[in-house]
């Protein structure tokens, strides 16, 4: 079973700059690919980005618009997601999740994290 945890959420006003980290201790982390999503009040779960396994191919979501960058260290069982040039509309609860399949579809990933709160203030 695959545990994941997310940190690195928290208030930060338009223009500024978080990073999320997935933790998966003590998981099978290597041959899984990692995603990003993001949910906020009252729409449903939408795709940020996801790193295939290896670490060789990144997929984004339109809206990143090269502000976020997905990355993973896999000696130390964690991916990040660098977020720059943060906008209001990007408030939400992002989790962080892992699947076989590299996609950017929220079913395809059966392994999720709790979540952790990024709110941008105007």
């Amino acid at each position: 079973q695959v545990q994941l945890v997310e940190s690195g959420g928290g208030l930060v006003q338009a223009g500024g700059s978080l990073r999320l980290s997935c933790a998966a201790p003590g998981g099978t982390f290597s041959s899984y690919t990692m995603g990003w999503f993001r949910q906020a009040p009252g729409k449903e779960r939408e795709f940020v980005a996801a790193v295939r396994w290896e670490g060789r191919a990144t997929s984004y979501a339109p809206f990143v618009k090269s502000r976020f960058t997905i990355s993973r260290d896999t000696a130390k069982n964690t991916a990040y997601l660098q977020m720059n040039s943060l906008k209001p509309e990007d408030t939400a609860v992002y989790y962080c999740g892992a699947g076989p399949a590299f996609s950017s579809v929220s079913s395809d990933f059966p392994f999720w994290g709790q979540g952790t709160q990024v709110t941008v203030s105007s």
